[in-house]
C-alpha cells in the first residue's frame, strides 16, 4: 500500500500544472481531462496488483498488459475524435519499437544465462566457493565482491541468486550471517550493475537510447564501489565469528561446452558493443548475431551427442548424454513474465506520456527542483517503485540536462532500490530464495547504512564529474 500511495501522490502532485507540452507540440495535453484521470487510475490499479503478486499469485505481467491496452484504447478514441489519429498511431509504433529492441536484447541475454545454468557453470562456481573453507567474514566479502564484479555481465538479478545459493549452502545454521550476506549481495549486485549496460535494465535502456556511450558507463565505477563498500564495511562488524561447516557438494557439475558458452556470451557482448560504437547499428542486432553463435555451437554439440550415443555401449542407468543440448529449450526457459511485464510498463508509461503527464512531471521536477535534486529524488522513488517505469519515464521526459546529470540519474535509479528489499528485482528474488533468513524488516534495519552509501556515492560522482 505504501508503494500505491507514493505512485498516486507522485502523479497527482503535477495535476495543477496544466501544461500543453504533451508528446509533441501539436497534440494537446489532456491531464485535466477525464481521459487523464482514468488512465492514471488504470495504471495505479494495475501496479497495485503487481505489488500484491506474491499474495494473489497473479503474474505481474497480466495487470500491466491489460493496463497498456486500456490506456491506448482510450487514447485512440479521445484523440481520434479530435483528429489526431495519425499522431496516436505514430506514438504507439514508437513505444512498441522501443520495447521490441529491449525484448530481443534481453531474450538473447536470458538464453545465454539459461544455457550457462544448464551447463553447470554457476553451480561449479558455487561449489568452488563453498569448498574453499573460508570464514564467515571472508565469505561475506568474497560473495559481495563477486556479486559486484559479475553483475555487470550477467545482470544483477542472476548474480544475486547465484551468490545467495552460496551463502545458503554454507550458512544455514547461522541465520544472522545469511541475512547480512544477502543484504550485502543485493547492494553489491545493484551497485555493480550501474557501470555496465548489461548490469541492469535501466542502464540498458539508457545505452540503447544513445544518451550514454558504452565506455562512459565506467565513469560510474568509483561511485558504485563507494555505494557497495561503505555499507559492507559497517555491516561486517555484526557478522558472527568462526568458519562454517563443510557442505556436501555434487562432483563434476560442469558439463561439456560450459566454458565455451561463457566465451561465446562474452563475444556476443563485444559484438553488440561494436555494432553500436563502430557501425552505428542498434546493439540488439549484435545480440541477435550472438544468438546465431550459440545456435551454431548447439549444432556442434548435437553432433558430439550423436557420436557419444554411438560409441557408448550400455551406459550406466541414469547417465544422461552430457552433450545433450537444445538451444530452443533455453529460449523457451526465458523469463517470459518479466519480458511481458516490460511491455505493459513501457506501453502504459508511454501512454501517460502521450497524454501529457510526463511533460508536467518533468517541468516540476527538473524545472522547479533542479536536475541534481530531481535525479536524487528519482533514486529514492526507485526504492519504493520499480526502477524500470521510473527510468523509462525519465527517458520519455528527456529533460534538458548535462551529461554528468544523465550519469547521475543512471547511478541513482540503479542503486536507489538497494535501500529497501522491495526496491529491486534482486532484493525481491532473494526474499523468496532465502525465505526466513532475508526479510523486509531485516533489510530495513540497515537502510540508514545503505542510505549513507547512497548519499556518499552521489557525492563522489558530483566530486569527480562536476566539470562535465
Amino acid at each position: 500500500m505504501r508503494k500505491l500511495f507514493v505512485i498516486i501522490s507522485w502523479l497527482f502532485a503535477v495535476l495543477p500544472f496544466n501544461s500543453y507540452a504533451a508528446s509533441s507540440e501539436v497534440v494537446p495535453s489532456l491531464i485535466n481531462h477525464w481521459l487523464g484521470y482514468t488512465a492514471i487510475m488504470v495504471f495505479v490499479c494495475a501496479y497495485l496488483f503487481v505489488i500484491l503478486e506474491e499474495k494473489l499469485h497473479l503474474r505481474k505481467s497480466k495487470p500491466v498488459m491489460l493496463s497498456a491496452g486500456i490506456i491506448w484504447i482510450l487514447i485512440a478514441i479521445v484523440y481520434g475524435n479530435q483528429g489526431f489519429s495519425h499522431e496516436v498511431e505514430s506514438a504507439i509504433r514508437h513505444n512498441f519499437l522501443e520495447y521490441a529492441e529491449l525484448f530481443f536484447f534481453l531474450l538473447v541475454a536470458m538464453t545465454y544465462i539459461n544455457a550457462m545454468l544448464e551447463r553447470g557453470v554457476f553451480e561449479d562456481l558455487r561449489n568452488r566457493l563453498v569448498a574453499a573453507g573460508l570464514s564467515y567474514k571472508a565469505l561475506f566479502w568474497l560473495t559481495g565482491w563477486l556479486a559486484f564484479c559479475i553483475s555487470p555481465v550477467a545482470d544483477n538479478l542472476t548474480t544475486a541468486l547465484i551468490m545467495c545459493a552460496v551463502v545458503l549452502a554454507v550458512g544455514k545454521d547461522r541465520p544472522k550471517f545469511v541475512g547480512l550476506a544477502c543484504i550485502n549481495i543485493v547492494v553489491a549486485a545493484n551497485a555493480g550493475g550501474v557501470f555496465s549496460p548489461f548490469g541492469d535494465i535501466t542502464t540498458l535502456m539508457v545505452w540503447q537510447k544513445g544518451i550514454v556511450e558504452f565506455s562512459e558507463f565506467f565513469a560510474l565505477f568509483a561511485p558504485a564501489v563507494v555505494n557497495f563498500v561503505v555499507p559492507a564495511a559497517i555491516m561486517q562488524f555484526a557478522l558472527p565469528a568462526g568458519t562454517p561447516k563443510g557442505a556436501k557438494l555434487r562432483a563434476d557439475v560442469l558439463k561439456p561446452g560450459g566454458l565455451t558458452i561463457v566465451a561465446l556470451f562474452l563475444l556476443t557482448i563485444v559484438t553488440a558493443v561494436s555494432f553500436h560504437s563502430f557501425l552505428h547499428i542498434p546493439p540488439v542486432f549484435g545480440m541477435m548475431l550472438g544468438l546465431g553463435y550459440l545456435k551454431l555451437y548447439a549444432y556442434c554439440l548435437s553432433q558430439k551427442c550423436k557420436k557419444w550415443e554411438i560409441h557408448t555401449d550400455n551406459p550406466p542407468a541414469g547417465n544422461a548424454n552430457p552433450y545433450q543440448f537444445d538451444v530452443f529449450k533455453k529460449i523457451a526457459g526465458s523469463e517470459w513474465d518479466t519480458l511481458f511485464f516490460f511491455y505493459g510498463v513501457i506501453l502504459s508509461v508511454g501512454g501517460l506520456g502521450f497524454i501529457g503527464y510526463l511533460a508536467s512531471i518533468s517541468n516540476f521536477m527538473y524545472g522547479e527542483l533542479g536536475a541534481t535534486q530531481a535525479n536524487i529524488l528519482v533514486g529514492v522513488l526507485s526504492a519504493l517503485v520499480d526502477n524500470i517505469p521510473v527510468m523509462f519515464a525519465v527517458l520519455t521526459m528527456n529533460p534538458e540536462m548535462s551529461h554528468m546529470q544523465w550519469l547521475l540519474v543512471t547511478l541513482t535509479t540503479g542503486v536507489g532500490g538497494s535501500m529497501l528489499s522491495i526496491g529491486s528485482a534482486a532484493g525481491v528474488a532473494l526474499m523468496g530464495q532465502a525465505r526466513g533468513y532475508y526479510t523486509f524488516l531485516g533489510h530495513l534495519k540497515w537502510t540508514p547504512v545503505i542510505a549513507l552509501g547512497y548519499g556518499l556515492s552521489i557525492w563522489v560522482h558530483l566530486l569527480l564529474h562536476s566539470y562535465t
